[in-house]
């Protein structure tokens, strides 16, 4: 159709896939700057993957590194370690026997992914309406209060508050589980404190992003002008200024869900979850390359992601953005 809105709508949906492939393009020597980076950096930081192993022989050593190819120069285990992620083979774990690092992932994401997205959901369900609250009651009662949990959401670090939790909730009153973690049986008991837990901090950032981004929106010319039109202030919110007030949320929510779903290693620790950020501090402690380069190229992908549909998003709230 060659009728002006199709049209329009045809080179508007062009842009944004030519956008997107050159974002995407860019992502290569980006995650290759990244993998570069983590591996020899992790190779120059002092121990070894066996230094927790009872003693050695030299002989035994000499073959255990060679058994993992450690033995060859560092630019010939990274140019083997590339190969490999061209066919996705992320290698052997070297602490975990007998197991691949691809199956730790496999094993560990899906409890990580589970947990971020509930902590996420319930984050932007309860942040969102109060951030509104507090700015459409600015220097009242309501903001004072929401901006005070705001502020303690955000100084109360989760090792505090998950422990905490745990010993009211689940030891004092007996009724939540405070340990563990089955997707098989997975219940809303054994969910809800790693997922309160998690996402408090976040709730307090979203109701600050939303209340401050709010309270600009409100201030501005064309909310002016629509009031002057006589319209009702819940038209004017909804319709004029939510979409406004929401562009640094969706910015913020791309690297926060990206750090959601990858773990959050004392929620992981504290409830003895066995999520992939507990795996790569354990992995990381103990110098199992493989494994922390899976994490690290994981949380990478999922940040460039991310950050490309929150780019993406942004474009479709905001008029004034073009993909050019």
């Amino acid at each position: 159709m060659k009728n002006g809105l199709p049209l329009v709508a045809h080179l508007g949906d062009f842009s944004m896939l030519s956008f997107a492939l050159k974002r995407l393009l860019v992502a290569i020597p980006t995650m290759f700057i990244i993998i570069a980076m983590a591996f020899f950096l992790m190779r120059l930081a002092p121990g070894s993957p066996f230094d927790s192993e009872r003693a050695m022989s030299p002989e035994i050593r000499q073959l255990v590194m060679q058994h993992y190819g450690l033995d060859k120069p560092l630019f010939a285990q990274f140019f083997e370690y590339i190969k490999g992620l061209f066919v996705f083979d992320l290698g052997p774990s070297l602490i975990y026997k007998n197991q691949n690092v691809s199956d730790i992932i496999g094993n560990g994401f899906p409890v990580s992914i589970t947990i971020g997205i509930f902590a996420l959901s319930l984050a932007i369900f309860i942040g969102v309406p109060l951030g509104l609250i507090a700015a459409l009651n600015q220097n009242k009662i309501q903001d004072y209060s929401v901006m005070a949990v705001a502020m303690a959401g955000i100084c109360v670090p989760t090792f505090v508050t998950g422990p905490l939790l745990a010993l009211f909730f689940g030891v004092k009153l007996g009724w939540l589980p405070t340990a563990g973690l089955d997707l098989g049986e997975m219940t809303f008991e054994t969910l809800l404190l790693p997922v309160v837990t998690l996402s408090l901090p976040q709730i307090a950032i979203i109701s600050r992003l939303v209340r401050s981004s709010t309270i600009e929106v409100l201030s501005s010319n064309f909310i002016r002008t629509a009031r002057a039109k006589g319209l009702p202030d819940s038209v004017v919110l909804v319709k004029h200024a939510l979409r406004a007030s929401l562009l640094p949320l969706v910015s913020y929510l791309g690297p926060a869900c990206a750090g959601l779903i990858t773990g959050s290693v004392v929620i992981e620790n504290v409830f003895q979850l066995p999520g992939i950020g507990r795996n790569f501090v354990t992995s990381a402690l103990q110098r199992d390359y493989p494994v922390v380069m899976a994490v690290v190229i994981l949380y990478a992908s999922l940040i460039i992601i991310l950050n490309l549909i929150a780019d993406i998003i942004y474009g479709m709230l905001d008029p004034k953005v073009t993909y050019e």
